[in-house]
């Protein structure tokens, strides 16, 4: 344990080689899951919690840790399965998303891997919609589950889904503007595509970066011009196969593409986004989930493609 407890915040080398460091965990019972420790901050030992009335049936109650505050949920109970004992919620992995912290009270914490996203794979089908899995790998024969925080913080911390009217160019409207949204989560996609819908601008929503870059050379094989087609693109970082950050270095290689406004719209926070931006080449980086400042940028590239195209 000590040694997952040392390392879980020293692995930013890793990013823009399509590989990433998943901390295994388990619930209540043998079922292995997984996180990107990019996300975690550290793991302690589930301290004595506040409870909050009327508060929402996953949050446990609240840690007051190192002067700070933050709402503590059971992993278990979020994803639909039973919920975890005192006894067996022995640990809490503090995270941040979304600029965000809060802990996730588990049963127990395995170990670190390292892994290439090439080996991680989208849920199988039949997993269907109400699926809290956005990802699985294998690791030593064994199958691991990525659960789909993003769509456990939706449901349980909630949040505004549109931005803002004032913040809305009605004067962008009914232009047939399309965006290519590149994000592994559906609750991602659809919130993107919410807010695009606002103004009128068509989405075209893909699920991984392998799937984007096949779509994309396609588009040229086919004697499209990507900037033609798509006002911008808004893709994740973190997606199976491949992520966003090999997406938009090899986006950013092609000169038939390099061009297209590429925008990394991400949970993983910090100043290491904004280094990790400039070296793989991308336009700008954005914090999920802020509709304001996501349709801002939008409208921002949507008025400086349509005076290119004029």
């Amino acid at each position: 344990m000590a040694g997952v407890l040392d390392g879980v915040d020293q692995r930013t080398k890793l990013a823009g080689h399509n590989r990433f460091e998943l901390l295994l965990f388990k619930l209540s019972g043998r079922q292995r899951f997984g996180i990107n420790v990019f996300k975690v901050q550290e793991v302690i030992q589930c301290p004595p919690l506040t409870q909050i009335p009327n508060s929402h049936s996953v949050i446990c109650g609240v840690a007051h840790l190192r002067g700070k505050t933050m709402p503590v949920l059971d992993m278990s109970k979020a994803i639909g399965m039973r919920p975890l004992s005192r006894e067996e919620g022995g640990y809490v992995i503090v995270t941040e998303y979304n600029r965000s912290i809060q802990g996730f009270m588990v049963g127990s914490v395995d170990r670190i891997i390292n892994i290439g996203w090439e080996q991680v794979k989208a849920p199988p089908s039949g997993t269907g919609k109400e699926s809290y899995l956005t990802a699985v790998t294998e690791v030593d024969g064994e199958l691991i589950e990525v659960i789909d925080v993003e769509k456990v913080m939706k449901e349980v911390i909630g949040g505004r889904e549109e931005a803002s009217v004032d913040v809305i160019d009605s004067s962008l409207s009914g232009k047939n503007d399309h965006i290519l949204v590149v994000d592994d989560s559906s609750v991602a996609r659809n919130q993107v595509k919410r807010v695009c819908e606002q103004i009128g601008v068509k989405c075209v929503t893909l699920k991984d970066g392998l799937e984007a870059w096949e779509h994309l050379t396609q588009l040229i094989a086919d004697g499209i011009r990507i900037q033609d087609r798509y006002a911008m693109i808004i893709s994740d970082v973190e997606m199976p196969r491949m992520d966003g950050y090999t997406l938009a270095t090899k986006i950013k290689a092609d000169p038939t593409m390099r061009d297209i406004y590429l925008v990394l719209h991400t949970s993983l926070s910090g100043v290491f986004n904004t280094s990790m931006v400039q070296k793989v080449g991308a336009n700008e980086f954005l914090a999920k989930f802020e509709p304001d400042a996501l349709l801002t940028t939008i409208q921002k590239q949507l008025r400086l493609h349509h005076a290119l195209s004029e």
